[in-house]
């Protein structure tokens, strides 16, 4: 039996991304598991001390630890590129390609892609940030194309914190930025329980609500060679076949 194993680089305080992403792979088990590997993450601010939690040296040597399990795709399940700028997870990939041979990822670079796939020119954001990450952003994603006509955040800097808030205030959220009419709405945050919800709410409300640990999901699968679309019931992303072409 070929497994395909898939490894998720995780912040040491978050207590999410590990279960959903779990959870998501449950109709794939035992032929695709997620394995994951911890580095210091304890705080989301644009402080120096909580800015420098994202070294190169840190991912690298999580990923490099992964890769003794050998992983057939390696991703960055977190989203500090949405603030520090996307180019930064680009060169997370190519140095984790480089370091180990191993494709990788990353949650916001799934995100940004699925965003290019399906033309998203007005978006709108939910995140538990506070808010000069969000207006960070907003910043880097209005520069990208996606302009954020709409958007709700906690104002908490946490990380761990993000996972105690439940699924009605993500839920009240999401329906406040709906009223804006974007044509996606993102969940931006692997620390926050959206995912179960994505299903539903996009019935209700007939946009595409695109979660970060999803995504992450999605594109993983996608760099190992495995299809998408077996992942049933957590909402459009998995279900369009458009989306679930290799990459």
């Amino acid at each position: 039996m070929k497994r395909t194993l898939l490894g998720m680089i995780t912040p040491s305080s978050n207590t999410v991304l590990e279960p959903y992403t779990s959870a998501l792979l449950m109709d794939m088990f035992p032929l695709v598991t997620a394995h994951f590997q911890r580095f210091v993450v304890r705080e989301i601010s644009l402080e120096d001390g909580a800015l420098a939690q994202f070294s190169l040296p840190a991912l690298l040597e999580a990923a490099e630890l992964l890769s003794d399990a050998r992983m057939d795709a390696i991703a960055w399940s977190g989203t500090a590129a949405s603030w520090l700028g996307f180019e930064v997870d680009e060169r997370l990939c190519a140095a984790i390609v480089d370091r180990t041979g191993i494709a990788a990822t990353t949650s916001v670079l799934a995100l940004n892609e699925v965003l290019a796939r399906g033309n998203v020119g007005r978006l709108g954001l939910v995140t538990p940030y506070l808010k000069d990450v969000q207006q960070a952003i907003v910043r880097n994603y209005d520069a990208a194309g996606h302009q954020v006509v709409a958007e709700e955040h906690l104002g908490d800097k946490g990380n761990f914190s993000f996972s105690e808030y439940d699924e009605s205030t993500l839920r009240e959220m999401i329906y406040r930025v709906a009223e804006r009419q974007p044509e996606a709405i993102a969940i931006l945050c692997t620390n926050l329980r959206g995912a179960r919800l994505v299903d539903e709410i996009e019935k209700e409300i007939g946009i595409p609500v695109y979660d970060s640990v999803s995504v992450t999901v999605w594109k993983s699968l996608l760099l190992a060679g495995q299809d998408p679309s077996r992942i049933q019931g957590w909402g459009q992303l998995f279900r369009q076949s458009s989306l679930a072409e290799r990459a």
